[in-house]
Protein backbone atom coordinates (compact mmCIF):
# COMPACT_ATOMS: atom_id res chain seq x y z
CA UNK A 1 0.00 0.00 0.00
CA UNK A 2 1.53 3.31 -1.11
CA UNK A 3 0.08 5.40 1.74
CA UNK A 4 -0.58 4.60 5.39
CA UNK A 5 -2.17 6.86 8.00
CA UNK A 6 -1.18 5.72 11.47
CA UNK A 7 -3.45 5.56 14.48
CA UNK A 8 -1.93 8.66 16.10
CA UNK A 9 -3.69 10.75 13.44
CA UNK A 10 -7.19 10.65 14.91
CA UNK A 11 -9.82 13.28 15.62
CA UNK A 12 -13.03 13.24 17.64
CA UNK A 13 -15.38 15.48 15.65
CA UNK A 14 -16.21 16.48 12.07
CA UNK A 15 -14.50 19.82 11.47
CA UNK A 16 -13.75 21.26 8.04
CA UNK A 17 -11.02 23.41 9.61
CA UNK A 18 -8.81 20.40 10.33
CA UNK A 19 -5.54 20.20 8.40
CA UNK A 20 -5.41 17.07 6.22
CA UNK A 21 -2.91 14.40 7.21
CA UNK A 22 -2.43 13.33 3.58
CA UNK A 23 -3.28 14.48 0.06
CA UNK A 24 -3.92 11.88 -2.64
CA UNK A 25 -4.86 11.79 -6.29
CA UNK A 26 -8.11 10.12 -7.40
CA UNK A 27 -7.46 6.43 -7.97
CA UNK A 28 -4.95 6.12 -5.17
CA UNK A 29 -5.42 3.79 -2.21
CA UNK A 30 -4.74 4.50 1.46
CA UNK A 31 -4.42 2.16 4.44
CA UNK A 32 -5.81 3.49 7.71
CA UNK A 33 -4.88 2.28 11.18
CA UNK A 34 -8.18 2.46 13.06
CA UNK A 35 -8.53 2.75 16.84
CA UNK A 36 -11.41 0.92 18.51
CA UNK A 37 -14.58 2.85 19.39
CA UNK A 38 -13.53 3.30 23.02
CA UNK A 39 -10.49 5.25 21.87
CA UNK A 40 -8.23 2.77 23.63
CA UNK A 41 -10.02 3.08 26.97
CA UNK A 42 -10.92 -0.63 27.00
CA UNK A 43 -8.53 -3.57 26.75
CA UNK A 44 -8.74 -7.38 27.02
CA UNK A 45 -8.57 -7.12 30.80
CA UNK A 46 -11.36 -4.57 31.16
CA UNK A 47 -14.55 -5.18 33.14
CA UNK A 48 -18.07 -3.76 33.19
CA UNK A 49 -16.87 -1.21 35.75
CA UNK A 50 -14.56 0.24 33.07
CA UNK A 51 -17.56 0.68 30.74
CA UNK A 52 -19.25 2.84 33.36
CA UNK A 53 -16.13 5.05 33.49
CA UNK A 54 -15.82 5.70 29.74
CA UNK A 55 -14.94 9.26 28.79
CA UNK A 56 -17.34 10.08 25.95
CA UNK A 57 -15.06 12.86 24.72
CA UNK A 58 -12.69 10.09 23.59
CA UNK A 59 -15.12 7.65 21.96
CA UNK A 60 -15.47 6.98 18.23
CA UNK A 61 -12.17 8.47 17.07
CA UNK A 62 -11.68 8.53 13.30
CA UNK A 63 -8.40 8.35 11.42
CA UNK A 64 -7.66 11.15 8.95
CA UNK A 65 -8.60 13.43 7.33
CA UNK A 66 -7.46 12.77 3.76
CA UNK A 67 -7.66 15.48 1.08
CA UNK A 68 -8.65 14.02 -2.31
CA UNK A 69 -7.30 16.30 -5.00
CA UNK A 70 -9.93 17.69 -7.35
CA UNK A 71 -12.93 16.88 -5.16
CA UNK A 72 -15.27 19.87 -4.95
CA UNK A 73 -18.64 20.60 -3.35
CA UNK A 74 -21.38 18.99 -5.42
CA UNK A 75 -19.18 16.07 -6.47
CA UNK A 76 -19.62 12.53 -5.18
CA UNK A 77 -16.69 10.75 -3.57
CA UNK A 78 -16.61 7.03 -4.33
CA UNK A 79 -14.84 5.12 -1.57
CA UNK A 80 -14.02 1.54 -2.54
CA UNK A 81 -13.41 -0.54 0.56
CA UNK A 82 -10.56 -2.85 -0.41
CA UNK A 83 -9.59 -4.99 2.58
CA UNK A 84 -9.32 -5.26 6.35
CA UNK A 85 -6.35 -6.26 8.44
CA UNK A 86 -6.71 -8.81 11.25
CA UNK A 87 -8.01 -8.00 14.72
CA UNK A 88 -6.88 -10.01 17.74
CA UNK A 89 -9.63 -9.05 20.18
CA UNK A 90 -12.82 -7.03 20.40
CA UNK A 91 -15.53 -5.94 22.82
CA UNK A 92 -19.29 -5.53 23.03
CA UNK A 93 -20.78 -3.38 25.77
CA UNK A 94 -24.06 -2.19 27.15
CA UNK A 95 -23.37 1.43 28.03
CA UNK A 96 -25.75 3.04 30.54
CA UNK A 97 -28.05 5.53 28.83
CA UNK A 98 -27.25 4.23 25.34
CA UNK A 99 -28.98 1.72 23.06
CA UNK A 100 -32.46 0.83 21.84
CA UNK A 101 -33.59 -0.43 25.27
CA UNK A 102 -31.51 1.93 27.41
CA UNK A 103 -34.27 2.41 29.98
CA UNK A 104 -34.55 -1.36 30.47
CA UNK A 105 -30.79 -2.04 30.76
CA UNK A 106 -29.40 0.61 33.12
CA UNK A 107 -26.35 -1.39 34.25
CA UNK A 108 -23.06 -1.68 32.32
CA UNK A 109 -22.15 -4.97 30.67
CA UNK A 110 -18.98 -6.01 28.83
CA UNK A 111 -18.14 -8.98 26.64
CA UNK A 112 -14.49 -9.42 25.58
CA UNK A 113 -14.10 -11.46 22.38
CA UNK A 114 -11.05 -13.46 21.29
CA UNK A 115 -10.72 -12.83 17.55
CA UNK A 116 -7.38 -14.56 17.08
CA UNK A 117 -8.66 -18.13 16.73
CA UNK A 118 -8.95 -20.18 13.53
CA UNK A 119 -11.87 -19.72 11.18
CA UNK A 120 -14.04 -16.70 10.51
CA UNK A 121 -16.02 -16.93 13.76
CA UNK A 122 -15.89 -15.48 17.27
CA UNK A 123 -17.21 -17.52 20.19
CA UNK A 124 -19.85 -15.90 22.39
CA UNK A 125 -19.83 -18.92 24.70
CA UNK A 126 -19.05 -22.62 24.33
CA UNK A 127 -21.97 -23.24 21.96
CA UNK A 128 -22.67 -19.92 20.19
CA UNK A 129 -20.33 -18.59 17.49
CA UNK A 130 -20.79 -15.37 15.50
CA UNK A 131 -19.53 -15.14 11.88
CA UNK A 132 -17.04 -12.33 11.34
CA UNK A 133 -17.69 -9.76 8.61
CA UNK A 134 -15.58 -6.63 9.26
CA UNK A 135 -16.69 -3.16 8.23
CA UNK A 136 -16.19 0.47 9.35
CA UNK A 137 -18.97 1.73 11.60
CA UNK A 138 -17.94 5.35 11.00
CA UNK A 139 -16.89 6.63 7.59
CA UNK A 140 -17.43 10.04 6.08
CA UNK A 141 -16.30 13.44 4.90
CA UNK A 142 -16.29 16.92 6.42
CA UNK A 143 -19.51 18.89 6.77
CA UNK A 144 -19.96 22.31 5.13
CA UNK A 145 -20.93 23.97 8.43
CA UNK A 146 -17.90 25.34 10.33
CA UNK A 147 -16.83 24.17 13.76
CA UNK A 148 -16.72 20.79 15.44
CA UNK A 149 -19.69 18.43 15.09
CA UNK A 150 -20.15 15.26 17.14
CA UNK A 151 -19.26 12.00 15.45
CA UNK A 152 -21.90 10.02 17.37
CA UNK A 153 -24.97 10.62 15.10
CA UNK A 154 -24.92 9.87 11.36
CA UNK A 155 -25.41 12.85 9.08
CA UNK A 156 -25.54 13.88 5.42
CA UNK A 157 -21.73 13.44 5.32
CA UNK A 158 -21.97 9.76 6.33
CA UNK A 159 -20.36 9.41 9.74
CA UNK A 160 -21.47 6.87 12.33
CA UNK A 161 -23.89 5.00 10.06
CA UNK A 162 -23.08 1.48 11.34
CA UNK A 163 -24.07 -0.10 8.02
CA UNK A 164 -22.91 -3.70 8.32
CA UNK A 165 -22.90 -4.21 4.53
CA UNK A 166 -19.92 -1.86 3.99
CA UNK A 167 -17.63 -4.88 3.81
CA UNK A 168 -14.66 -5.40 1.47
CA UNK A 169 -15.66 -4.84 -2.15
CA UNK A 170 -18.44 -2.37 -1.38
CA UNK A 171 -18.30 1.13 -2.88
CA UNK A 172 -19.64 3.89 -0.67
CA UNK A 173 -20.84 7.09 -2.37
CA UNK A 174 -20.57 10.26 -0.30
CA UNK A 175 -21.69 13.75 -1.28
CA UNK A 176 -18.76 16.16 -1.12
CA UNK A 177 -19.38 19.29 0.93
CA UNK A 178 -15.94 20.94 1.06
CA UNK A 179 -12.91 21.12 -1.21
CA UNK A 180 -10.89 17.92 -1.01
CA UNK A 181 -13.76 16.13 0.80
CA UNK A 182 -11.59 15.61 3.95
CA UNK A 183 -12.31 11.90 4.37
CA UNK A 184 -11.91 10.03 7.67
CA UNK A 185 -12.73 6.50 8.86
CA UNK A 186 -12.97 4.68 12.18
CA UNK A 187 -15.05 2.54 14.54
CA UNK A 188 -14.20 -0.75 12.81
CA UNK A 189 -16.47 -3.68 13.68
CA UNK A 190 -15.67 -7.38 13.40
CA UNK A 191 -19.39 -8.25 13.28
CA UNK A 192 -22.77 -6.60 13.81
CA UNK A 193 -26.45 -7.24 13.26
CA UNK A 194 -28.61 -4.81 11.30
CA UNK A 195 -29.68 -2.36 13.99
CA UNK A 196 -26.77 -2.68 16.47
CA UNK A 197 -29.51 -2.68 19.07
CA UNK A 198 -27.52 -2.53 22.33
CA UNK A 199 -25.40 0.31 20.95
CA UNK A 200 -22.19 -1.58 20.21
CA UNK A 201 -21.04 -4.27 17.78
CA UNK A 202 -17.91 -6.41 18.12
CA UNK A 203 -15.75 -3.31 18.39
CA UNK A 204 -12.17 -3.95 17.29
CA UNK A 205 -9.14 -1.98 16.18
CA UNK A 206 -7.89 -3.01 12.74
CA UNK A 207 -6.46 -1.73 9.47
CA UNK A 208 -8.69 -0.88 6.53
CA UNK A 209 -7.67 0.06 2.99
CA UNK A 210 -9.73 2.31 0.71
CA UNK A 211 -9.42 3.64 -2.82
CA UNK A 212 -10.92 7.01 -3.85
CA UNK A 213 -12.54 8.21 -7.05
CA UNK A 214 -14.48 11.36 -7.92
CA UNK A 215 -17.89 10.85 -9.53
CA UNK A 216 -19.57 13.70 -11.41
CA UNK A 217 -22.22 11.53 -13.06
CA UNK A 218 -24.23 11.39 -9.81
CA UNK A 219 -25.90 13.90 -7.54
CA UNK A 220 -26.49 12.88 -3.93
CA UNK A 221 -27.86 14.68 -0.90
CA UNK A 222 -27.03 11.77 1.43
CA UNK A 223 -24.85 8.65 1.21
CA UNK A 224 -25.54 5.66 -1.03
CA UNK A 225 -23.57 2.47 -1.61
CA UNK A 226 -23.08 -0.31 -4.14
CA UNK A 227 -22.84 -3.91 -2.93
CA UNK A 228 -20.95 -6.21 -5.35
CA UNK A 229 -22.89 -9.42 -4.65
CA UNK A 230 -25.50 -11.11 -2.44
CA UNK A 231 -26.02 -9.72 1.04
CA UNK A 232 -24.76 -11.90 3.85
CA UNK A 233 -28.05 -11.51 5.71
CA UNK A 234 -30.80 -13.70 4.32
CA UNK A 235 -28.36 -16.41 3.24
CA UNK A 236 -28.14 -18.57 6.38
CA UNK A 237 -28.34 -22.23 5.25
CA UNK A 238 -29.98 -23.31 8.52
CA UNK A 239 -32.63 -20.65 8.45
CA UNK A 240 -33.84 -18.15 11.06
CA UNK A 241 -35.98 -17.80 14.12
CA UNK A 242 -37.86 -14.51 13.71
CA UNK A 243 -39.67 -12.39 16.27
CA UNK A 244 -41.94 -9.49 15.36
CA UNK A 245 -43.04 -6.21 16.90
CA UNK A 246 -46.30 -4.53 15.91
CA UNK A 247 -47.18 -0.96 16.83
CA UNK A 248 -48.44 2.33 15.43
CA UNK A 249 -44.96 3.69 16.25
CA UNK A 250 -42.07 2.25 14.23
CA UNK A 251 -39.54 2.58 17.05
CA UNK A 252 -41.88 0.89 19.53
CA UNK A 253 -42.42 -1.92 17.03
CA UNK A 254 -38.63 -2.26 16.87
CA UNK A 255 -38.34 -2.38 20.64
CA UNK A 256 -41.08 -5.02 20.86
CA UNK A 257 -39.34 -7.24 18.31
CA UNK A 258 -36.05 -7.00 20.21
CA UNK A 259 -37.71 -7.61 23.59
CA UNK A 260 -39.30 -10.75 22.16
CA UNK A 261 -35.92 -11.91 20.84
CA UNK A 262 -34.25 -11.34 24.21
CA UNK A 263 -36.97 -13.38 25.88
CA UNK A 264 -36.60 -16.18 23.31
CA UNK A 265 -32.81 -16.33 23.75
CA UNK A 266 -33.24 -16.50 27.50
CA UNK A 267 -35.88 -19.21 27.48
CA UNK A 268 -34.32 -21.34 24.74
CA UNK A 269 -30.57 -20.86 25.21
CA UNK A 270 -30.48 -19.84 28.88
CA UNK A 271 -28.83 -16.47 28.26
CA UNK A 272 -29.10 -13.73 30.84
CA UNK A 273 -31.03 -10.69 29.53
CA UNK A 274 -27.86 -8.59 29.10
CA UNK A 275 -26.15 -11.46 27.25
CA UNK A 276 -29.15 -11.88 24.94
CA UNK A 277 -29.30 -8.13 24.27
CA UNK A 278 -25.58 -8.05 23.40
CA UNK A 279 -25.84 -11.13 21.16
CA UNK A 280 -28.80 -9.55 19.35
CA UNK A 281 -26.69 -6.45 18.74
CA UNK A 282 -23.91 -8.38 17.00
CA UNK A 283 -25.90 -11.10 15.19
CA UNK A 284 -29.65 -10.34 14.83
CA UNK A 285 -30.88 -8.45 11.76
CA UNK A 286 -33.81 -6.04 12.03
CA UNK A 287 -36.05 -5.61 9.00
CA UNK A 288 -39.03 -3.36 8.39
CA UNK A 289 -41.62 -5.85 7.20
CA UNK A 290 -44.35 -3.32 6.36
CA UNK A 291 -45.23 0.36 6.74
CA UNK A 292 -48.41 0.51 4.66
CA UNK A 293 -51.18 -1.12 6.69
CA UNK A 294 -52.11 1.82 8.89
CA UNK A 295 -52.37 2.31 11.76
CA UNK A 296 -49.84 -0.43 12.68
CA UNK A 297 -46.37 -1.24 11.32
CA UNK A 298 -44.35 -4.46 11.60
CA UNK A 299 -40.65 -4.88 12.41
CA UNK A 300 -39.05 -8.34 12.35
CA UNK A 301 -35.87 -9.55 14.10
CA UNK A 302 -34.02 -12.39 12.33
CA UNK A 303 -31.83 -14.73 14.40
CA UNK A 304 -29.53 -16.96 12.28
CA UNK A 305 -29.78 -20.57 13.41
CA UNK A 306 -26.20 -21.30 12.37
CA UNK A 307 -24.97 -19.32 15.41
CA UNK A 308 -25.74 -22.37 17.53
CA UNK A 309 -22.98 -24.79 16.66
CA UNK A 310 -22.87 -27.05 19.72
Amino acid sequence: MAHTIHSRHVHYGWDNGLEPVLEVEPGEAVEFEVVDASGGQLNPGSTAADVARLDFERVNPVTGPVFIKGAKPGDVLEVEILEFGPARWGWTAIIPGFGLLADEFPDPYLKIWDLSGPGERAWFNERIAVPLAPFPGTIGVALPEPGRHSIVPPRKNGGNMDIRHLTAGTRLLLPVWVEGALFSIGDTHAAQGDGEVCGTAIEAAMQVACRFRIRRDLRLDEPAFIVPGPLASGQDPRGYFVTTGISDDLMEATRKAVRAMIRYLGETYHLEPAEAYALASVAVDLKISEVVDAPNWVVSAFLPQSLFVR
